[in-house]
């Protein structure tokens, strides 16, 4: 086996040496590097395989060993502290009950110590450096890091050590000016953020990489930004969520996506509430297989209920679901159930054979231009199918009925809208006279849910473009799936019932904003590789959607992100004779008189 410098039987020799050398140049200081009198240096011979035994145990005792010199740190340092302190005062107990110390200079002891602590240490010291700055004409990439905080300093580190890496750290920049003109890991923190494009040409930086994973979406919009008008390659660290090891290392970059421009800020929930509400409990999701009915689910196993039951009328969305949850929750006891929430015989089954205690109800139709065409099914799935199901929950007693909503319920101006807003009011009615317990939350848009706008622009770039869009003005709310699912568990926890809870969005982004970022995301110049073409808008869309109406007072609920909107009271009985009629309508699917008592029923919208 050929010898390595860096072997541990090498580094065992090395301090081996050490030991005499550390012993004897002791008695040398001692002698102002003199000559050593005889009296003093036969002694110190004589000594020296004690010395060696008990010092050469203590390391091993100690663990210097266990450690790689090219890693070496303070724990490194602490262990040598230890041992070579420990085997002063061995040595001395020894020497003092062997012959009361004859021949040994008392300041031989403290000048040992100091003596094997330089010994040891310092080569371990120069190692380490040569390994991590002599990498500096390796072959790689000339990287500015953002963020001189831990998650920058721990990229740098890993970077530095890794040959391979393919990057080359040179500077950082941070908006931190207490950190200006310090270095880490021998790498200064040359400015700020806004100097990006400065510090960029001085230093000939070829990449930028992005270590502020604690970073919301409005500071990461504002960073990508800066690096877009450099014209430079740029990745990112994942949030602080997805860093769950505590390691930041190379193969934690990725390109940054949009969700990191939209959805980054972290929700804090009350997780101990959350189990304690729903653990242990038979949980109905509706819609178990679509975009939020799919998350809901994942995140409903982690609070270990008593059983999931999902229930959706698509085989495809059932099937994959269903198979997610068997790999990911292998011990999660849940059951797939194939139907339609408009079927009185397939619901009444479902609730009768299951029992459940809380129902997530997220099936619906959501598709607005395809809709406006389609207003007895929308009718029928979204209002009728919502009625079907909460009158089943009702006659079961169950005890929870969650409704998952939309923010184009409020002022709708599509058919769509309509549907979900007149299921808004009929929860709210029901929660009235009825002992189970019913609450709304209602949201925008959820970043790459099925059918949204951010998987039809990426399909768009793929195919070469163009990107459509329907106005040059028109914005939308964002919130990512995870995000939407745990503030629908959370507001289940905190509602009393007939609330209608309102996730905060925050601010509404243009969606040409939005695909002007996807194109630039994926390595191409808007209006040069993609063009971006106006389309006009679609039947029953609005250019900004609204998260609550004018007469829905927005009061605080204590917890961040959600909102409670005071709801507008109806009168029960005259909105049950008009849903009355409208389901008898949907049996004749007579589409004008369907959406002539539509209209009526949710006096607000204006269909166009």
């Amino acid at each position: 086996m050929a010898f390595k410098l860096r072997s541990r039987t090498s580094i065992f020799l090395h301090d081996l040496v050490m030991i005499p050398l550390a012993w004897l140049g002791a008695y040398w200081l001692r002698f102002n590097l003199q000559t050593i009198p005889d009296f003093y240096f036969y002694p110190a011979l004589e000594f020296l395989p004690l010395v060696i035994v008990i010092q050469v145990s203590l390391f091993c005792f100690f663990g210097l060993y266990r450690g790689v010199w090219r890693f070496s740190s303070m724990p490194d340092l602490i262990r040598i502290g230890k041992a070579v302190l420990t085997g002063m005062f061995l040595i001395a107990t020894s020497l003092f009950l062997y012959n009361r110390l004859i021949g040994v200079p008392r300041s031989v002891m403290p000048l040992y110590v100091l003596t094997l602590l330089a010994f040891l240490c310092i080569p371990r010291f120069l190692y380490r450096v040569w390994k991590e700055r002599a990498f500096v004409e390796r072959i790689g990439q000339r990287a500015l890091i953002i963020g001189a905080g831990s998650a920058g300093e721990m990229l740098a580190r890993d970077l530095l050590s890794n040959r391979q890496s393919g990057y080359i750290p040179v500077i950082f920049v941070d908006d931190n000016p207490r950190k200006f003109n310090r270095e880490i890991r021998g790498i200064r923190v040359a400015g700020n953020i806004e100097q990006l494009p400065t510090l960029i040409k001085q230093w000939d930086v070829e990449v930028v990489l992005i270590a502020v994973p604690s970073a919301n979406d409005t500071q990461m919009r504002r960073i990508v930004e800066i690096c877009e008008n450099c014209n430079i390659a740029f990745q990112t660290l994942p949030s602080v969520k997805e860093l769950l090891s505590g390691a930041v290392t190379k193969a934690n970059l990725r390109n940054v996506s949009i969700e990191d421009i939209l959805g980054r800020d972290p929700v804090k929930l009350d997780w101990q509430a959350i189990k304690a509400n729903l653990t242990d409990k038979i949980i109905l999701v509706t819609g178990g297989g679509g975009s939020i009915g799919s998350e809901l689910c994942k995140q409903l196993a982690r609070v270990q209920p008593r059983k999931l039951i999902i229930f959706d009328q698509c085989e495809f969305n059932l099937y994959k679901i269903d198979n997610d949850l068997s790999r990911l929750y292998p011990f999660l006891n849940h059951v797939a159930v194939l139907g339609d929430i408009a079927d009185h015989l397939s619901v009444a089954k479902l609730i009768a054979s299951h029992q459940p205690e809380i129902i997530f109800h997220a099936a619906a139709y959501k598709h607005v231009p395809l809709l406006e065409d389609q207003i007895r099914e929308a009718v029928h799935n979204n209002l009728i199918g919502t009625k079907i199901l909460a009158e089943a929950a009702i006659a079961a007693e169950v005890k929870r009925f969650v409704l998952i909503s939309t923010d184009k319920a409020v002022n709708p101006t599509n058919v769509m809208g309509a549907t979900k807003r007149a299921a808004e009011i009929l929860c709210q009615n029901l929660d009235k006279s009825a002992a189970t317990r019913f609450t709304t939350v209602r949201f925008g848009n959820v970043l790459d849910s099925a059918g949204s706008v951010v998987p039809l622009f990426r399909d768009q770039i793929k195919a070469g473009g163009p990107i459509t869009v329907t106005h040059p003005e028109i914005t939308r709310y964002f919130m990512t799936i995870p995000e939407a699912c745990q503030l629908i568990m959370q507001a289940e926890t905190v509602g009393k019932g007939g609330e209608v809870f309102v996730l905060d969005m925050g601010q509404p982004v243009k969606i040409t904003y939005l695909a002007e970022q996807m194109i630039r995301l994926s390595g191409k110049e808007p209006g040069k590789d993609i063009e971006i073409n106006f389309v006009g808008l679609r039947p029953g869309e609005k250019l900004f959607e609204e998260l609550f109406h004018d007469d829905e007072k927005l009061l605080d609920t204590g917890y961040e992100k959600l909102r409670l909107a005071k709801a507008r009271l109806y009168d029960s009985e005259d909105w049950a004779k008009q849903i009355a009629e409208l389901a008898v309508a949907c049996g004749q699917a007579d589409q004008d008189h369907i959406l002539m008592l539509l209209q009526r029923l949710v006096p607000e919208f204006k269909s166009a």
